[in-house]
């Protein structure tokens, strides 16, 4: 008997941790495991935003539409060139500001507010404040004037010019996202024995040496946290294209995400753009494989 009583209140503690995850297996299900399985689903039909009418089965008719839409390899492309463009300034910069930081001076928690202040601010009214500073008479434009760089009356047309608009755009990320992963930094810095470092000094590895010898090779998991991060950030980039270029000049802002939605959502072409996010997952998903790969051949 005891023996049973023993085996149920087992069970019973087994059963508990399940029990308090299911409120949140419910409401992931509703929220993002059964619109991700439509999507996938509506991915293969054609499905206008008709309410009247069924989707109809076209199997894989939207992705041979997608692979011959000329857009779509031109915003997959611009997505890659801010990928490449972000990820290595967002892997590396934070790390120095880390470093630069993680040092025990008098206000230096005033210093750390300040680099993360940006994160904290809406991209919306990023956005705004950082269109209004690249424009003809802005900020940005009034400096290099003053400085002579370029000629009164004149400026650089940050976000209106195709060879500019993109990298106008990757650098409102890099600002929005330095605060972000010099935490993370920050926090693997403080994980490192001040003991190494001396026992470095004793060798005559100081200054920016010690930092070669002894952070990057103890700082090889944050670095590559940060690199898969970053990286897939920018393939969902979408608020700063919505808010200071709309995609322009002649799509050259224009990312995948971007075009997304304007297939989605202006132009009501659901299936197509259940189609342009499948190939999105694909990626993303490709990202986190190797992101695994990568952590078991380090294990």
């Amino acid at each position: 008997m005891s023996f049973k009583f023993n085996l149920s209140h087992i069970r019973r503690q087994q059963l508990t941790p399940y029990l308090f995850l299911l409120p949140a297996l419910f409401m992931l299900t509703l929220t993002v495991f059964l619109p991700a399985l439509n999507a996938f689903y509506l991915s293969f039909t054609q499905f206008e935003y008709d309410l009247t009418q069924a989707p109809k089965w076209v199997g894989l008719a939207n992705l041979q539409r997608l692979f011959q839409d000329e857009l779509f390899w031109k915003t997959l492309t611009n997505t890659l060139i801010y990928l490449l463009g972000v990820v290595p300034i967002l892997v590396i910069l934070p790390l120095g500001l880390a470093i630069l930081v993680n040092q025990k001076l008098r206000g230096i928690s005033w210093f750390r507010a300040a680099y993360y202040t940006p994160v904290v601010i809406s991209m919306v009214v990023a956005g705004i404040a950082w269109r209004w500073l690249y424009a003809e008479n802005g900020l940005l434009n009034q400096l290099l004037q003053m400085l002579g760089l370029v000629a009164k009356g004149e400026g650089i047309p940050w976000l209106t010019s195709p060879k500019f608009a993109i990298f106008s755009v990757m650098a409102v990320t890099i600002w929005k996202g330095l605060g972000y992963y010099m935490v993370i930094y920050l926090a693997g810095l403080q994980s490192i024995p001040a003991e190494l470092y001396e026992a470095a000094a004793l060798d005559g590895s100081d200054g920016w040496q010690k930092h070669w010898d002894i952070t990057l090779p103890l700082m090889k998991p944050y670095l590559f946290l940060v690199a898969v991060i970053s990286a897939i950030s920018a393939m969902k980039v979408f608020e700063e294209v919505y808010i200071m270029t709309q995609g322009g000049p002649r799509n050259s802002s224009k990312t995948i995400v971007y075009y997304l939605y304007e297939k989605g959502f202006r132009e009501l072409d659901m299936s197509y753009a259940c189609a342009i996010g499948l190939v999105l997952f694909l990626l993303i998903l490709g990202l986190s494989i190797l992101n695994l790969k990568l952590s078991e051949n380090r294990s």
